[in-house]
């Protein structure tokens, strides 16, 4: 699997860290990062390619690049608001806008709450059109007894949208 993980904004960063940190080994990651989340260091690894957020051309710019999803954890609303807009002025939102456009899978998990009606109206606009929103929501029936492991459950869960196996979270049986 080909996946593209951007990281907007400067709050929740550390969810969009642990997705990666917990994606399968044979995993094809493409990392691109917001002047805002000032982490590349952290992604020296051989299975994460990174991409200057300014770098329009980027090959995963282009929808002949071939990408199975795109996950942008956390997503900013200012992000958001371009991407329901159409506004393509970063690789962020650029591949955002290719994802829409070939039909492929792209989650956004915005970030700040409480949610204004516009940002509402936007995440609407989005799902209208087949974008999964899926904010880092508590879920109490997780039985979580720890930080750690509700965030390993809400990555769990994105990971379920994106078809991505994993055992993060007890299921329910």
């Amino acid at each position: 699997m080909r996946l593209v993980v951007a990281i907007s904004g400067a709050s929740g960063v550390g969810l969009g860290l642990k997705f990666i940190r917990y994606l399968p080994q044979n995993i094809d990651v493409h990392l691109i990062v917001s002047k805002n989340a000032k982490i590349v260091e952290q992604f020296e690894q051989n299975r994460v390619t990174l991409h200057d957020s300014s770098d329009i051309a980027a090959s995963i710019s282009s929808g002949s690049f071939r990408v199975d999803a795109t996950a942008i954890i956390p997503c900013s609303m200012n992000t958001l608001a371009k991407i329901a807009c159409g506004i393509s002025d970063n690789l962020v939102t650029r591949v955002a806008a290719v994802a829409i456009k070939e039909q492929k899978k792209l989650l956004l998990a915005p970030r700040e709450m409480p949610f204004s009606a516009i940002a509402l109206e936007n995440m609407q606009k989005l799902a209208a059109l087949g974008v999964v929103i899926a904010p880092p929501v508590i879920a109490y029936y997780s039985e979580a007894k720890t930080i750690d492991e509700m965030e390993r459950f809400i990555i769990g869960k994105w990971y379920d949208v994106l078809g991505i196996e994993h055992n993060l979270f007890k299921r329910w049986s």
